[in-house]
């Protein structure tokens, strides 16, 4: 293998670690359409496509907007049909037989257990479906030889009421797959300080939490969730450029130059320019997890392409870059492509891919002799065995 031009087979076969995913975004869109069918349409949207390839074609094309606000309705289908426990769990399930045959080792699943009790299930049942069908899942992908670990994160949305009862969900089931706490969705007119007292008893709690913040908006959403609410990681975060100059000159000001000269890579940025803001130093100097989605921060505008997105920048300034997919479905998308378009586009290498596993490892919400252990035990021998 050479390293600085890996193959797309080599990429898939690399171990991958993935801590921003969310399950009702990686929906399979044959079950989108069979589980619309088991359960009828009378009380749900109608399905825009009936076919699994038309179906796919315009969550992609839907998503590709640039806004976050219309990205997020497409959601509306997938939710839709995760009402019931046998929905919960075959969704599951595929999720954990997908990410292991892209040779994922550990992830982070996240789903917000308040948008599927309208089918009547309580939140419990809810928590307890999706945490049977990852448990299967992994038995199966063991079973065809992927060895994939798999636990939840569970997300309250920023604009209702409910992130204290959540937070407390997930605290109840911290010992049975549950790794820690979110919240998600539309960031503007909703900061994360709105929902102080779930990150306030999941600090008492001794509990982990990451927090959307730093995709749609800008630096005051990043400052809030460390400073007010004590972020263990920032989900996105990739607005941390706002507090990143140039040559003197700030973001985004400096990626719209970077567009118009055509530079190839945000790899090709002398480090010797850049000055970092107060906020940004922070962030690098207290190993702060970004975790970063490329294919869906451009498709929601918060970067201009693949190849210059902020990640590769960010990567060179050493601050504690994760590799994510965000939604496989509307995204279209899978971590060996995530890797594969930044080798392809920015310049990335597998010791690049690499580093940025070792990072996810261990920014992991499981204890550190687990995460230690796959590092050590999957990780590296997997890297070593591609020659890197």
């Amino acid at each position: 293998m050479t390293l600085s031009v890996p193959t797309t087979a080599d990429v898939v076969a690399a171990p991958k670690v993935l801590l921003h995913d969310h399950l009702d975004g990686g929906v399979r869109p044959q079950t989108v359409l069979e589980i619309a069918d088991e359960v009828g349409y009378t009380d749900l949207p109608e399905l825009p496509e009936r076919s699994a390839a038309a179906l796919q074609t315009w969550f992609r094309d839907s998503a590709d907007s640039g806004s976050l606000v219309r990205y997020l309705e497409t959601f509306r289908h997938t939710v839709a049909v995760m009402q019931t426990e046998a929905g919960l769990r075959r969704v599951a399930r595929e999720c954990v037989l997908d990410l292991a045959a892209d040779g994922v080792v550990y992830a982070e699943s996240r789903y917000a257990p308040e948008q599927h009790i309208a089918g009547g299930l309580t939140l419990e049942q809810v928590v307890e479906a999706v945490n049977a069908g990852f448990r299967e899942g992994e038995a199966e992908a063991a079973a065809a030889g992927h060895s994939i670990r798999i636990t939840a994160l569970l997300t309250a949305m920023r604009h209702a009421a409910r992130s204290t009862a959540i937070a407390e969900l997930a605290v109840r089931y911290r010992d049975d797959g549950v790794a820690g706490f979110d919240i998600a969705g539309a960031e503007a007119g909703f900061p994360p300080t709105r929902h102080l007292d779930a990150f306030e008893y999941l600090r008492r709690e001794n509990a982990h939490f990451t927090i959307h913040a730093g995709e749609a908006f800008g630096l005051p959403s990043i400052w809030e969730a460390i400073q007010y609410c004590g972020a263990d990681r920032l989900g996105h975060g990739v607005r941390i450029v706002d507090d990143i100059a140039i040559d003197g000159v700030a973001a985004p000001l400096w990626l719209r130059m970077a567009e118009k000269n055509h530079l190839r890579s945000l790899a090709e940025i002398d480090l010797s320019t850049v000055r970092l803001g107060r906020l940004a130093s922070y962030v690098r100097d207290a190993r702060i997890p970004l975790e970063l989605c490329p294919t869906s921060n451009v498709q929601t505008g918060a970067a201009p392409s693949v190849a210059l997105h902020p990640i590769t920048l960010l990567a060179k300034l050493l601050f504690r870059v994760t590799l994510n997919t965000d939604n496989r479905l509307m995204s279209n998308t899978c971590m060996s492509q995530e890797a594969k378009q930044l080798i392809d586009d920015a310049g990335w290498t597998m010791a690049d891919l690499r580093w940025v596993t070792i990072n996810a490892m261990k920014s992991a919400f499981i204890p550190f002799d687990q995460r230690l252990a796959i590092i050590n035990e999957t990780i590296k021998p997997g890297y070593a065995a591609l020659g890197c």
